[in-house]
């Protein structure tokens, strides 16, 4: 493999590119994408011309560079998340159909969990979720239960700080969120009221594989009122749908 003179392998300059795109970022120019990779303009543009050259990337009319749909092909046949998706999708429309907000699915990537689907209506109530989204494990609902499920050392790290605070209600406090991680293991829900967005509260169990290991979660986003633990029975229902729907030897994500 190639190398630079600094012995950076091109696929890891290529990698540097393509995590240039954020969440929000549906398209973005070569020297931003040069900038946000640590990238010289004249290699990233070369770079970003072989990408483009593959499908990987596609410029627009205006010349700014966006996600192909080569990637997005490849990224949907090989992970195993999809098939997590397929089990689990029967079940969030039918939890949807009765909560009428958000429903989500989430796994847990290093100290964030990532949401792979959502369900929602223009109507729903406020939430920065977005399908492959990322927010804070110790934020979410969804991360809190992935993160009281992990293995011991990533709870450490993660307790270890810094925990970001996204409104006065977010688990901050190290020695809090160890007892909250608790009672989320006892409990078998994690129930954030205002975590993310004070008008919003957050809802979510886990999701069990064939040998019982908690390999998913499943929320809802719902106002942050007096009905909203009303959710939980049905949310605990749709789980228990796709934990029976994982088959044995299913991959995990």
């Amino acid at each position: 493999m190639r190398t630079s003179a600094a012995g950076e392998s091109v696929l890891s300059r290529v990698v540097r590119i393509v995590e240039a795109f954020g969440p929000d970022d549906q398209a973005l120019g070569v020297t931003q994408i040069a900038r946000r990779a640590g990238l010289h303009v004249a290699t990233a543009s070369r770079l970003v011309d072989e990408l483009v050259r593959h499908g990987w990337l596609r410029r627009d009319p205006d010349r700014r560079v966006r996600i192909g749909v080569r990637m997005w092909e490849l990224a949907s046949r090989a992970s195993p998340a999809l098939t997590l998706r397929e089990a689990a999708m029967p079940y969030m429309e039918d939890l949807h159909a009765v909560v009428g907000h958000h429903t989500q699915l989430g796994v847990l990537e290093g100290r964030e969990v990532l949401f792979i689907e959502r369900l929602s209506t223009p109507e729903a109530v406020v939430n920065l979720t977005r399908i492959a989204g990322r927010l804070p494990a110790h934020v979410s609902s969804s991360g809190l239960v992935l993160l009281a499920h992990a293995p011991r050392d990533l709870q450490e790290s993660v307790l270890a700080g810094p925990l970001a605070v996204y409104t006065p209600h977010t688990v901050a406090d190290p020695r809090r969120l160890r007892a909250v991680l608790a009672d989320v293991r006892r409990g078998g829900v994690a129930f954030c009221r205002g975590f993310v967005d004070e008008r919003a509260t957050g809802i979510a169990v886990p999701l069990r594989d064939a040998d019982g290991e908690v390999v998913a979660a499943l929320s809802v986003v719902v106002p942050n009122d007096d009905n909203a633990r009303m959710q939980i029975p049905a949310l605990k229902a749709a789980a228990r749908g796709v934990s029976r729907a994982m088959r044995p030897g299913m991959p995990r994500p």
